[in-house]
């Protein structure tokens, strides 16, 4: 049973609230499929570490991935109470752990207000990524 949670348009908001790493994948995506074991391991340390290890498939979720304005994959963030970085780390085991445990995700710029996913503007946007994904 896997320890990493499965987040969706439905309870997306429970990154709001905790610390939280949360990667950003498609199935088909070979770099994805690359770092799956990498991140099932981070998430079964997730508790003695204090966080929660999330992922969305954006071949399921567009508006979610339009929220978070995801281009590439994988894309991973950190949130810590509503507060959103770019992880743009090495994929290692050791380097998230360390990203996590020698808080360097506080030396990251933020994700700025309006770019934040719980702002007006990406709800916006997660509705023109979900429509696209409609119209295709």
């Amino acid at each position: 049973r896997s320890s990493v949670r499965v987040l969706c348009g439905s309870n997306w908001s429970l990154v709001l609230q905790g610390q939280w790493m949360l990667e950003f994948y498609a199935p088909w995506c070979p770099a994805c499929q690359q770092i799956e074991a990498t991140w099932e391991s981070f998430a079964k340390e997730s508790e003695q570490l204090g966080i929660t290890v999330g992922k969305v498939d954006v071949t399921q979720e567009p508006g979610l991935s339009g929220r978070f304005f995801v281009t590439t994959l994988p894309t991973i963030y950190h949130a810590n109470d509503g507060v959103f970085r770019r992880y743009r780390g090495s994929r290692t085991l050791e380097d998230l752990q360390g990203y996590i445990l020698e808080r360097k995700w506080e030396a990251v710029e933020p994700v700025a207000g309006w770019k934040s996913p719980s702002s007006i503007m990406m709800h916006g946007m997660a509705g023109l990524f979900h429509f696209s994904g409609w119209i295709r």
